[in-house]
């Protein structure tokens, strides 16, 4: 697999009723780089949500092979909304997944609180989630996901439900906090040009049944985080492009 963290082979889905067979995804074929970012972009209901739901294991694949590079590989899902549960204080949420694995141990749980550290949430570990921006939430949220280790994040438009000013500045948060915990990035999002700022490569995916329709490998003069990455040059070009991609009415 060299530096693929993982291989996506033929991948389809189906949905069946009593009456009718649906095909959401058709001969999907794609792979992860280690510590990449990639986006998964397409029209409303594609399937790229289904996507992340087959690699957490959440629905199983119709057909095709899925191959990781280590059996033991972790997957970190985050979902669009935070769920953090409002009687239990910001640590408290944060350790829940170690709580569901059976993992939670003075070690694990000190690793929690280096993030609320490091993330500027440490003063907040003993409030609840009412006290909290947006933002702040999202933010819980990643390391919550953190908080198991993983392999590979799946993040399931994280920054939809945030205002346009919210989502700017926590989209950089969360990069940031991805990058610097060297971790593998899968996300999916309507939004391109929040794509194009975090992304290594771009996957776009036609209407449904979805297929592979192009895949961009984003290069940027002067890299740095999303905000900054907006206002590169090569950014209204991949911009151009990747629209004129997309299945899209208006």
């Amino acid at each position: 697999m060299e530096n693929n963290i993982l291989e996506i082979s033929h991948l389809k889905k189906f949905y069946h009723d009593l009456s009718s067979e649906t095909e959401a995804l058709h001969d999907i074929t794609f792979d992860i780089k280690d510590k990449e970012f990639v986006s998964i972009i397409g029209p409303s209901g594609c399937g790229k949500s289904t996507i992340l739901s087959i690699l957490s294991s959440l629905e199983k694949p119709s057909g095709g092979n899925i191959k990781f590079r280590d059996k033991s590989c972790v997957i970190g899902y985050m979902l669009q909304k935070d769920f953090l549960f409002p009687w239990r204080t910001i640590l408290e949420n944060c350790l829940i997944g170690l709580e569901v694995n059976n993992t939670l141990n003075e070690e694990n749980k000190n690793y929690v609180i280096s993030l609320l550290k490091t993330y500027g949430l440490y003063e907040f570990k003993d409030k609840y989630p009412d006290s909290l921006s947006g933002g702040m939430r999202q933010r819980v949220a990643l390391i919550r996901t953190l908080a198991i280790k993983p392999d590979i994040l799946l993040l399931d438009e994280p920054m939809s439900a945030l205002d346009y000013q919210s989502r700017l500045a926590i989209c950089d948060d969360i990069y940031n906090i991805i990058k610097k915990e060297g971790k593998t990035a899968i996300m999916v999002t309507h939004d391109l040009e929040e794509a194009i700022s975090v992304s290594s490569r771009i996957i776009v995916l036609s209407k449904r049944p979805a297929v592979i329709k192009k895949i961009y490998d984003i290069k940027l003069t002067d890299r740095k985080n999303p905000l900054h990455n907006r206002k590169t040059k090569e950014f209204p070009k991949y911009y151009d492009m990747i629209w004129r991609d997309l299945d899209v009415q208006i």
